[in-house]
């Protein structure tokens, strides 16, 4: 058959309906210990992990959903440390879903598996990088000479025509290195680059968030750097569509670490030449994203592990569409405090896993936002 459409080509108009992305946490075992994971450090699978023939059903429910079909991401932990993934892709493909895979930078991720993944259509693979050198990433992994696999994993990957994508999680640690990073994924040609913004969680708990303020400057940047024609997403970082719906032909005003990165990028890249997309699909935690655990617990994301649900006890579909507190996360006008007050609450609404983390609600407000409401929205 041929290669699989992702759901987002035809647009996303129903997120009470279905998601467009189911997220499997296939296990919990990786050989890193990064020490911003939302997850525990974790070198063998835990008991209670889903069996080959429950993996298979979970991915067989998502034809439940209906067309367009949302994206099985095979996540962990590492999912390469599942003897069965290939087997699962493969389950997935043939029905007509299309996968996505987050690997982790280990031994198990060589040129071979990679063509293992182009041959089963897997649309794109992701690698986290955070430091664009060696003793920045590799302190965050846990495990020296991680970067320098990276770097041949992302020439690999073009080599035998993988799509690929960079993660890049925000900390203070490498925030004068973003523009270092962005341009690393350029000279890649990569699919996209996804810029988390840190939920503290699992071992990510101990670690510093950066300011408002230094958030609101890199939201501003990554608006300048969608101009070179690399698709910029966020992850819990939904006011990236605020900053977006404010910019005015690309010209934006920030403050020192904006204007620090774009001058870096400029020096590495010269000036933007694309037309920056002004619009993006309004998703968020449990709002076009639900997440499955290795036991299989339902989430809402992998950075908000309330358990909502129990696969294969209860339809991942049915957890979706009717359960409480997704249904609550999907209305905006229940979102509390400045969220709740603002003109963008309806397209942006704030991480509510960072607000349940910090505040303990999934509805209040989300401390790491700037912006302060100007007006009450009517959606």
């Amino acid at each position: 058959m041929g290669r699989v459409t992702p759901p987002w080509a035809f647009g996303y108009k129903d997120p009470d309906k279905r998601p467009l992305f189911v997220c499997w946490e296939m296990t919990k075992a990786c050989n890193l210990s990064c020490r911003h994971c939302r997850a525990r450090a974790i070198k063998r699978a835990l008991p209670g992990e889903l069996s080959l023939d429950e993996g298979k059903r979970l991915i067989d429910q998502i034809l439940e959903f209906g067309e367009p079909y949302p994206a099985m991401l095979f996540t962990g932990g590492d999912p390469l440390m599942r003897k069965d993934l290939m087997e699962q892709i493969a389950h997935a493909r043939d029905l007509g879903i299309y996968t996505a895979v987050a690997a982790s930078v280990t031994d198990l991720l060589n040129i071979e598996t990679m063509k293992q993944f182009r041959d089963l259509d897997v649309g794109v693979m992701s690698i986290s990088i955070d430091g664009a050198d060696p003793e920045t990433h590799d302190s965050l992994r846990g495990v020296p000479g991680t970067w320098k696999r990276s770097m041949e994993v992302l020439e690999e990957a073009n080599q035998v025509g993988l799509r690929i994508q960079i993660n890049s999680t925000v900390m203070r640690s490498n925030l004068a290195q973003l523009a270092d990073l962005f341009h690393m994924a350029l000279k890649n040609h990569v699919a996209a680059w996804e810029v988390f913004f840190l939920v503290r969680t699992g071992r990510g708990a101990a670690l510093e968030n950066p300011t408002p303020e230094e958030v609101e400057d890199v939201m501003k940047f990554l608006v300048f750097a969608a101009g070179y024609g690399i698709p910029v997403r966020t992850s819990e970082g939904p006011q990236y569509r605020r900053v977006l719906r404010e910019s005015v032909n690309g010209k934006l005003r920030g403050g020192p670490l904006y204007n620090m990165l774009t001058e870096r990028i400029r020096a590495l890249a010269g000036e933007p030449t694309k037309e920056v997309p002004k619009h993006l699909n309004s998703t968020g935690d449990g709002k076009g994203v639900m997440f499955v655990s290795y036991n299989g617990e339902i989430s809402p994301s992998g950075f908000l592990q309330a358990n909502l649900g129990k696969f294969p006890e209860e339809s991942i579909v049915e957890v979706y569409r009717n359960n409480s507190t997704f249904m609550d996360l999907r209305d905006a006008r229940k979102l509390r405090g400045k969220c709740g007050r603002c003109e963008y609450r309806g397209f942006c609404g704030g991480s509510r896993s960072r607000a349940f983390v910090e505040t303990g609600s999934f509805m209040e407000s989300d401390p790491l936002c700037l912006y302060e409401p100007t007006g009450i929205p009517t959606a």
